[in-house]
Protein backbone atom coordinates (compact mmCIF):
# COMPACT_ATOMS: atom_id res chain seq x y z
CA UNK A 1 0.00 0.00 0.00
CA UNK A 2 1.44 3.57 -0.92
CA UNK A 3 2.38 5.88 1.79
CA UNK A 4 -0.36 8.49 2.79
CA UNK A 5 2.30 11.51 3.38
CA UNK A 6 4.81 10.72 1.13
CA UNK A 7 5.03 14.19 0.28
CA UNK A 8 3.52 16.86 1.75
CA UNK A 9 0.64 18.22 -0.81
CA UNK A 10 2.07 22.09 0.08
CA UNK A 11 5.65 21.21 -1.37
CA UNK A 12 4.10 19.98 -4.68
CA UNK A 13 1.53 22.94 -4.72
CA UNK A 14 4.59 25.35 -4.22
CA UNK A 15 6.51 23.74 -7.64
CA UNK A 16 3.66 23.81 -9.86
CA UNK A 17 4.36 27.68 -11.71
CA UNK A 18 2.29 28.93 -14.42
CA UNK A 19 4.70 29.27 -17.44
CA UNK A 20 3.16 30.78 -20.95
CA UNK A 21 -0.26 30.33 -19.77
CA UNK A 22 0.36 26.66 -18.41
CA UNK A 23 0.62 25.00 -15.10
CA UNK A 24 3.57 23.20 -15.33
CA UNK A 25 6.26 21.68 -13.19
CA UNK A 26 10.34 22.07 -13.27
CA UNK A 27 12.62 19.01 -14.35
CA UNK A 28 14.49 20.07 -11.09
CA UNK A 29 11.71 19.87 -9.09
CA UNK A 30 10.65 16.72 -10.23
CA UNK A 31 13.80 15.03 -10.26
CA UNK A 32 13.94 16.07 -6.72
CA UNK A 33 10.60 14.77 -5.78
CA UNK A 34 11.20 11.47 -7.39
CA UNK A 35 14.75 10.99 -6.00
CA UNK A 36 17.10 11.47 -9.03
CA UNK A 37 19.31 13.83 -10.07
CA UNK A 38 18.12 16.15 -13.18
CA UNK A 39 20.22 14.66 -15.15
CA UNK A 40 19.20 11.36 -15.18
CA UNK A 41 15.59 12.23 -15.10
CA UNK A 42 16.36 14.22 -18.14
CA UNK A 43 18.43 11.27 -19.65
CA UNK A 44 15.17 9.02 -19.45
CA UNK A 45 13.10 11.86 -20.96
CA UNK A 46 15.39 11.87 -23.92
CA UNK A 47 15.45 8.17 -24.33
CA UNK A 48 12.06 8.28 -24.62
CA UNK A 49 11.24 11.34 -26.41
CA UNK A 50 8.82 10.28 -28.35
CA UNK A 51 6.19 9.81 -24.83
CA UNK A 52 6.60 13.49 -24.56
CA UNK A 53 5.33 15.91 -27.43
CA UNK A 54 6.04 19.69 -27.01
CA UNK A 55 2.33 19.79 -25.54
CA UNK A 56 3.58 17.47 -22.90
CA UNK A 57 7.39 19.17 -22.08
CA UNK A 58 9.40 21.79 -23.17
CA UNK A 59 12.29 23.89 -22.83
CA UNK A 60 12.37 27.09 -21.15
CA UNK A 61 13.57 30.13 -23.58
CA UNK A 62 16.56 31.71 -21.94
CA UNK A 63 14.47 34.46 -20.53
CA UNK A 64 12.20 32.56 -19.09
CA UNK A 65 14.74 30.85 -17.12
CA UNK A 66 16.36 34.30 -16.40
CA UNK A 67 13.23 35.62 -14.57
CA UNK A 68 12.74 32.04 -12.47
CA UNK A 69 16.16 32.38 -11.80
CA UNK A 70 15.77 35.51 -9.39
CA UNK A 71 12.56 34.96 -9.04
CA UNK A 72 12.64 31.37 -6.88
CA UNK A 73 16.43 31.09 -6.81
CA UNK A 74 16.82 28.20 -9.90
CA UNK A 75 20.35 27.14 -10.56
CA UNK A 76 23.46 29.39 -11.53
CA UNK A 77 24.46 30.07 -14.95
CA UNK A 78 26.50 27.84 -16.70
CA UNK A 79 29.40 30.18 -16.66
CA UNK A 80 29.09 30.14 -12.66
CA UNK A 81 28.94 25.76 -12.15
CA UNK A 82 25.51 26.15 -13.29
CA UNK A 83 23.71 23.91 -15.59
CA UNK A 84 25.06 24.07 -19.21
CA UNK A 85 21.12 24.00 -21.01
CA UNK A 86 17.62 25.08 -20.22
CA UNK A 87 15.13 23.83 -18.07
CA UNK A 88 12.29 21.77 -18.94
CA UNK A 89 8.91 22.62 -18.39
CA UNK A 90 6.43 19.14 -17.50
CA UNK A 91 2.82 20.13 -18.18
CA UNK A 92 0.11 17.99 -16.18
CA UNK A 93 0.10 15.44 -18.94
CA UNK A 94 4.00 15.55 -18.55
CA UNK A 95 4.37 14.31 -15.62
CA UNK A 96 1.70 12.07 -16.30
CA UNK A 97 4.05 10.74 -18.56
CA UNK A 98 6.98 10.28 -15.98
CA UNK A 99 5.60 7.30 -14.54
CA UNK A 100 6.15 5.49 -17.36
CA UNK A 101 9.23 6.29 -17.99
CA UNK A 102 10.90 6.51 -14.50
CA UNK A 103 9.63 2.59 -13.40
CA UNK A 104 10.10 2.33 -9.59
CA UNK A 105 7.62 2.33 -6.44
CA UNK A 106 8.83 5.65 -5.48
CA UNK A 107 7.62 6.74 -8.80
CA UNK A 108 4.24 5.68 -9.02
CA UNK A 109 3.54 6.60 -5.44
CA UNK A 110 5.10 10.80 -6.68
CA UNK A 111 3.20 10.82 -9.18
CA UNK A 112 -0.49 10.41 -7.84
CA UNK A 113 0.62 12.56 -5.16
CA UNK A 114 1.06 15.12 -8.12
CA UNK A 115 -1.91 14.42 -9.74
CA UNK A 116 -4.19 15.03 -6.61
CA UNK A 117 -1.77 18.14 -6.79
CA UNK A 118 -2.92 19.42 -10.23
CA UNK A 119 -6.66 18.34 -9.43
CA UNK A 120 -6.24 20.57 -5.71
CA UNK A 121 -5.48 23.66 -8.06
CA UNK A 122 -8.41 22.71 -10.59
CA UNK A 123 -10.91 23.01 -7.82
CA UNK A 124 -9.13 26.14 -6.03
CA UNK A 125 -9.23 27.33 -9.24
CA UNK A 126 -13.04 26.51 -10.30
CA UNK A 127 -14.10 27.71 -6.32
CA UNK A 128 -12.41 31.18 -7.11
CA UNK A 129 -14.08 31.69 -10.66
CA UNK A 130 -17.61 30.61 -8.63
CA UNK A 131 -17.07 32.78 -6.01
CA UNK A 132 -16.82 35.92 -8.45
CA UNK A 133 -19.58 34.72 -10.33
CA UNK A 134 -21.87 34.79 -7.06
CA UNK A 135 -20.47 37.76 -5.97
CA UNK A 136 -21.57 39.53 -8.74
CA UNK A 137 -24.99 38.48 -8.61
CA UNK A 138 -25.15 39.41 -5.20
CA UNK A 139 -23.76 42.99 -6.10
CA UNK A 140 -26.77 42.87 -8.80
CA UNK A 141 -29.19 41.98 -5.96
CA UNK A 142 -27.99 44.47 -3.42
CA UNK A 143 -25.36 46.80 -4.49
CA UNK A 144 -28.41 48.86 -6.19
CA UNK A 145 -30.17 49.50 -3.07
CA UNK A 146 -27.59 50.79 -0.46
CA UNK A 147 -23.99 52.33 -1.24
CA UNK A 148 -22.64 50.52 2.35
CA UNK A 149 -23.23 47.16 0.10
CA UNK A 150 -21.12 48.64 -3.11
CA UNK A 151 -18.27 49.07 0.04
CA UNK A 152 -18.49 45.16 1.01
CA UNK A 153 -18.78 44.27 -2.78
CA UNK A 154 -15.61 46.26 -3.88
CA UNK A 155 -13.43 45.19 -0.50
CA UNK A 156 -14.38 41.70 -1.13
CA UNK A 157 -13.22 42.19 -4.84
CA UNK A 158 -10.08 43.46 -3.69
CA UNK A 159 -9.44 40.25 -1.79
CA UNK A 160 -9.99 38.28 -4.09
CA UNK A 161 -7.47 39.88 -6.85
CA UNK A 162 -4.21 38.19 -7.22
CA UNK A 163 -1.38 40.38 -5.98
CA UNK A 164 0.23 42.22 -9.15
CA UNK A 165 3.35 40.40 -10.75
CA UNK A 166 6.87 41.65 -9.38
CA UNK A 167 8.91 44.23 -11.56
CA UNK A 168 11.27 42.54 -13.88
CA UNK A 169 14.46 44.16 -11.97
CA UNK A 170 18.08 44.40 -13.76
CA UNK A 171 20.29 41.47 -11.80
CA UNK A 172 22.85 43.54 -9.25
CA UNK A 173 26.93 43.00 -10.28
CA UNK A 174 28.98 43.22 -12.97
CA UNK A 175 28.70 41.22 -16.50
CA UNK A 176 31.57 39.28 -17.48
CA UNK A 177 32.97 40.47 -20.76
Amino acid sequence: MAKANLIPAERIEKAILLIRGQKVMLDRDLAKLYGVTTFNLNKAVKRNRGRFPEDFMFPLTKEEADGLRFQIGISKPAARGGRGYLPYAFSEQGVAMLSSVLRSARAIEVNIAIMRAFVRLREVLATHKDLARKLEELERKFGEHDAKFHLVFEAIRQLMTPPPEPEKRRPIGFARA
